[in-house]
C-alpha cells in the first residue's frame, strides 16, 4: 500500500485528522473505517507475552498458571499505546478462568469495569470489546454500562457481541446453551431499543412507551453505539448483515479472507466494515518472511505492511492485534509498530485535538447532556 505523501516510515504516526473543526463526532465505528479501502491498526489487551516461549519457561519455573497475563503495567501500556495513535484498544470478555478446557484468562479484568478505567486514562482510542457474551448478560444492564462507557470516554465506545461457546458457563449463568442464538438476536433488539431516541419500548415484554422508562445515559450520538457481531452467533449471514453496524470475524489466509469479505459486501452492498483480530509474532529482523502461526502470523515489519496492504485491498477495514506470543518486550513491540506500521494504516480521530482543558469541558458537557 503507497505511503500518503505527508508521511514516510519513521514518521510521527500521529492520528490523521478526520472532521473540520466544529463539526459532529464521528462514531467510533466510522474512526476505525474511515474510508473504503484504508485500513486502521488497534491491540488486543492484555498487552503482554505471556505466551512467548521465553516467557512461558519462566511462568512455569514460578509457578505460574498458563493464560493468566501480567496486569502489573496494564494502565502504563494502554495509555502508551494511546499516545502512539493505535486506533483502538479491545477486549475480551471472559467471564470464568477455565484452565482445563481453555486456558486462556482473556483480559482478566471485568469487561465494563476495565473500560470505564480506560476512558478515565486514554484520550484517543477507541474502546471495544471483541466480544460480549450476550445471552450471558442482562442486555438493559449491557445497554446501560455500554452507554456509560461512551458518554465517559466522549463517544469512543463499539460494543462487539457473541453468542459464546463454552457450555460450563451457561448453566452456572441460569442460561440455556443450546437457546442462546434466540438470545443473541433478542438482546440485540434489547440494545436497539434501549439507545433509540424517546421512552423505551420492548413489546415483547409488554412494555409500551406510555410507561416512560429510559436507560440512561444516552449514548453520545443519536444513532446509539455500534455494533459489530462476532463470528457466526448462531445466526444466518444475512441476519447479521441487515442487524449488525459491522463484522467483526476470525482471522483467515487470504485466500478464505478474499471470499469472506466478497460474501460481506454482497450482502451489505458494501456499505458495513469488515474487521479481524491478527496474532501477530513480530521478528526483531525487519525483512523476515511472513509465515502462518494460529490465528496470525509471525513475521518482520516490513512483510507485516505488505500483508496489511493486501488485507486493505480485500476489504479489511481493521486489524486488531494480539501480541502475547512474542518473547520481545512490549514497550519495544509498540514503538516499532508506531514508527514504521502506524504511518502506512493511520487512525482517525473523531475530530482535531483540542487542547487538554477544552478537552475536559467536552468531556464533561457530554457526560451532563447524556442524564437530560
Amino acid at each position: 500500500m503507497p505511503t500518503p505523501a505527508s508521511l514516510s516510515p519513521g514518521s510521527s504516526p500521529a492520528a490523521a485528522p478526520s472532521t473540520a473543526p466544529g463539526s459532529a463526532p464521528r462514531s467510533s465505528l466510522a474512526r476505525l473505517a474511515p474510508a473504503a479501502g484504508r485500513l486502521t491498526v488497534g491491540l488486543e489487551l492484555p498487552l503482554d507475552n505471556d505466551w512467548g516461549v521465553e516467557r512461558g519457561r519462566a511462568d512455569r519455573a514460578a509457578g505460574r498458571s498458563f493464560g493468566v497475563p501480567d496486569l502489573t503495567e496494564h494502565t502504563r501500556l494502554a495509555q502508551l499505546a494511546d499516545r502512539l495513535g493505535f486506533a483502538a484498544l479491545w477486549l475480551r470478555d471472559v467471564p470464568l478462568h477455565d484452565p482445563v478446557a481453555f486456558g486462556d484468562a482473556g483480559s482478566v479484568f471485568e469487561t465494563f469495569t476495565h473500560l470505564g478505567h480506560l476512558a478515565a486514562v486514554t484520550e484517543n482510542a477507541v474502546l471495544a470489546t471483541g466480544a460480549v457474551v450476550l445471552p450471558l448478560r442482562e442486555p438493559l444492564l449491557v445497554a446501560k454500562a455500554a452507554a456509560t462507557v461512551d458518554v465517559l470516554s466522549g463517544g469512543r465506545m463499539l460494543l462487539g457481541v457473541a453468542s459464546g461457546d463454552r457450555p460450563v458457563e451457561y448453566p452456572l449463568f441460569g442460561r440455556d446453551f443450546e437457546g442462546r442464538g434466540t438470545a443473541f438476536r433478542e438482546g440485540v433488539e434489547t440494545l436497539r431499543a434501549a439507545w433509540r431516541p424517546g421512552p423505551l419500548q420492548l413489546p415483547g415484554l409488554g412494555l409500551e412507551p406510555d410507561r416512560q422508562l429510559e436507560v440512561l445515559p444516552r449514548p453520545v450520538t443519536p444513532e446509539g453505539i455500534p455494533i459489530a457481531v462476532a463470528g457466526g452467533a448462531r445466526q444466518t449471514p444475512a441476519w447479521i448483515a441487515e442487524h449488525a453496524d459491522a463484522s467483526l470475524n476470525y482471522p483467515r489466509d487470504l485466500g478464505a479472507l478474499r471470499l469472506r469479505t466478497r460474501e460481506w459486501r454482497e450482502l451489505t452492498g458494501g456499505g458495513k466494515p469488515y474487521l479481524t483480530p491478527m496474532v501477530l509474532s513480530l521478528q526483531r529482523d525487519a525483512g523476515a518472511p511472513a509465515r502462518p502461526i494460529r490465528l496470525g502470523l509471525s513475521t518482520g515489519r516490513e512483510a507485516l505492511i505488505e500483508h496489511l496492504g493486501q488485507m486493505a485491498e480485500l476489504g479489511v477495514s481493521h486489524v486488531s492485534f494480539n501480541l502475547r506470543p512474542n518473547d520481545r518486550p512490549v514497550d519495544e513491540l509498540l514503538h516499532e509498530l508506531a514508527e514504521y506500521v502506524l504511518p502506512r494504516f493511520p487512525a482517525a480521530r473523531a475530530t482535531p485535538s483540542p487542547a487538554p482543558a477544552a478537552q475536559a469541558a467536552a468531556r464533561k458537557g457530554s457526560v451532563a447532556a447524556s442524564l437530560h
